[in-house]
């Protein structure tokens, strides 16, 4: 399968070694500054027992080297137009563009600008970040892929997906509904990201003060409130998991969008809290916490737009 892997950060770059070292065709697509240092060091990721160093095949926009079959959009939010336009020219009839973005606003962005006949719903589960000489580390077991049609049916073109991905050691257990996925992922961070940047502080730090943990739990029932008035209720096991996730004592546990934000860069508040919040205002639904969580970070990216990082 030829694949393009959009990024070659902690989340593409992981993958996407994964899926070379697997033996398939996989091109990265990267700006200028990442191919410079992959070029000069080679693309390595690290931890959890797992050792891989690879020379990538590189490629930049406006040069994409035509179309592939499987295309995984792994960039942050505010990259998303640019990338669109980037990979327009790698999608052709028969390309399945997997998109490993939070939330689910840049489906519409998607479609529109790729047809509805090349997207598909997907979701990353991995815990990995780039350290200071920008190799992939992982820190923690899970490297998951979830994938499927938009609108639920079975796809033949989804199963060999799939099983491209089994090959490579990374689970992509069939899903019945991608889009209820995403939703799921979408409380699970929109939770910790409100919970983290409100409070600036771990998840274990936050816990380690009286009232943390109710803290905590008001954000769970604010973002689960918003997707089961969406129509897409999240299952007692999974609020099971992000409630001991975010009330973990000790946890060093933060959102990469926290880690923006302490370091003075631009987050995807935007797409992963204040679209949240409107939703929830068009359902109805009281979400005070969330709301001040994204008025908080509105006026962070406010103070870079004005340079006052």
């Amino acid at each position: 399968m030829r694949i393009l892997t959009v990024g070659a950060g902690a989340v593409g770059g992981f993958f996407g070694a994964r899926l070379a070292t697997a033996g398939q065709d996989v091109s990265f697509l990267v700006r200028p500054g990442r191919a410079k240092a992959l070029e000069a060091r080679g693309l390595r990721v690290a931890g959890q027992g797992e050792e891989l160093h690879l020379t990538p095949n590189l490629v930049t926009a406006g040069a994409v080297g035509g179309r592939y079959d499987l295309v995984l959009l792994s960039v942050k939010a505010t990259a998303l137009h640019t990338a669109l336009a980037d990979i327009e020219p790698a999608v052709g009839p028969d390309t399945a563009v997997v998109p490993l973005l939070n939330g689910v606003a840049h489906l519409h962005s998607l479609v529109a600008r790729l047809g509805a006949g090349a997207v598909l719903g997907g979701v990353a589960k991995v815990v990995t970040t780039l350290n200071d000489d920008g190799d992939i580390l992982r820190m923690a077991p899970p490297a998951v892929i979830l994938t499927g049609e938009l609108d639920a049916r079975p796809s033949a073109r989804v199963d060999a997906i799939r099983g491209v991905l089994a090959e490579a050691g990374i689970d992509s257990p069939a899903t019945e509904d991608i889009v209820a996925a995403m939703w799921h992922k979408w409380v699970f961070i929109s939770t910790l990201v409100a919970l983290t940047c409100l409070m600036r502080g771990t998840v274990g730090e936050v816990n380690a003060v009286a009232g943390g943990a109710d803290l905590a739990a008001a954000l769970i029932s604010e973002t689960a409130a918003v997707a089961e008035a969406a129509g897409h209720p999240v299952t007692e096991a999974e609020l099971a998991f992000t409630t001991s996730t975010v009330t973990s004592p000790g946890s060093p546990l933060t959102p990469s969008l926290y880690r923006d934000l302490v370091a003075g860069a631009p987050t995807e508040a935007d797409h992963v809290l204040t679209d949240l919040t409107l939703r929830a205002r068009a359902l109805g639904v009281a979400t005070p916490l969330l709301d001040l969580a994204a008025l908080q970070l509105r006026v962070h990216e406010h103070r870079l737009a004005a340079g006052r990082p």
